[in-house]
């Protein structure tokens, strides 16, 4: 047999060889299912809020709430269902809307009639001070177009919507379900009269 045989027998077997690995793989490859891919299908965290003792607040607590639902993905606020424990409460006041957060996603906002009667839109006091209880901080003094400016940007300020930034924090502070959070957290309390 010639070294041109040869190559050419080895070639056919070769060949012969694939073509048998194909078929036998073939079924199993058609019937493959795809993968999902977990890694960017992020789970929200559901927040639970409790207006029993939000009185003439309540719509605008759910209002301030659907602002948050509407603009970010990784936290979802919702109603507590009844006989159940709200992560926070929302209870209306008569002195200047403040929050109380021990704990990130947890707390008490006191929605104080005392801003509403100066004048400051009420979606958006109820979007900052849930703001407070998704981890912002105050930013002020500040331009109308931060939410978290508050009443530093004064009475004529009817801006609810969070900016870029605000979002990316909350995004941040709710990502991988919170369960990869690192910083720690500190007891926050924020009075927001200037």
């Amino acid at each position: 047999m010639t070294e041109r045989s040869r190559l050419l027998r080895r070639g056919v077997l070769a060949a012969f060889g694939v073509g048998a690995l194909l078929a036998i793989a073939s079924p199993a490859l058609a019937t493959a299912q795809p993968v999902a891919d977990t890694a960017s299908e992020t789970k929200a965290v559901t927040l639970t809020y409790d207006t029993s003792q939000a009185e003439e607040f309540v719509q605008d607590v759910h209002d301030g709430a659907k602002v948050w639902n509407d603009n970010v993905e990784n936290v979802t606020l919702e109603p507590v269902a009844d006989g159940q424990t709200a992560d926070f409460e929302v209870i209306a006041t008569d002195g200047w809307p403040q929050a109380s957060v021990p704990e990130l996603g947890k707390g008490t906002i006191e929605f104080g009639r005392q801003a509403v009667d100066e004048g400051h839109n009420t979606t958006r006091i109820s979007a900052h001070e849930i703001g407070h209880i998704l981890g912002l901080p105050d930013v002020k003094p500040g331009p109308c177009s931060s939410l978290m400016s508050g009443a530093s940007a004064g009475t004529d300020c009817d801006n609810a919507i969070p900016n870029a930034e605000e979002k990316a924090e909350v995004e941040s502070n709710f990502g991988s379900g919170m369960a990869a959070k690192s910083k720690t957290w500190r007891d926050m309390y924020f009075c927001d009269k200037d």
